[in-house]
């Protein structure tokens, strides 16, 4: 029989921002792209685009970096935890493959959130 990991409220908190931070990002790289787009920068050397562009890069470099070992963790969440039925866990291994940003926070929060709370 596989064991329960319960992560302490606090190391359940960090991987809940860490889950929510990639769709947030998604949506402010989409804003910073389009800012670039109607307002482009100027032809001047001074006019902050290379410092901007390599501060975005390197942002976006570790938001996917984060997507990964999110994703890692969360497949082994999967097969370890039997708060997900066996019949369901290579289920929510491929949702969490293909649905990527949009079902970390879910799955966070029904196997790793949810559990930690009090029953009422």
């Amino acid at each position: 029989m596989n064991a329960v990991w319960r992560p302490s409220r606090p190391v359940a908190l960090l991987l809940g921002i860490a889950s929510l931070w990639p769709p947030i990002y998604m949506l402010l790289f989409f804003g910073v792209v389009a800012m670039f787009f109607l307002h482009p920068p100027g032809n001047s050397p001074h006019s902050g685009f290379p410092a901007a562009f390599g501060a975005l890069f390197i942002v976006h470099l570790l938001t996917m970096l984060l997507t990964f070992a999110l994703l890692a963790a969360f497949i082994v969440h999967a097969f370890k935890t039997d708060l997900i039925a066996q019949d369901k866990k290579v289920l929510w291994v491929v949702i969490l493959f293909f649905g990527g940003i949009i079902a970390n926070p879910i799955y966070w929060y029904l196997y790793i959130w949810k559990p930690l709370r009090p029953a009422v």
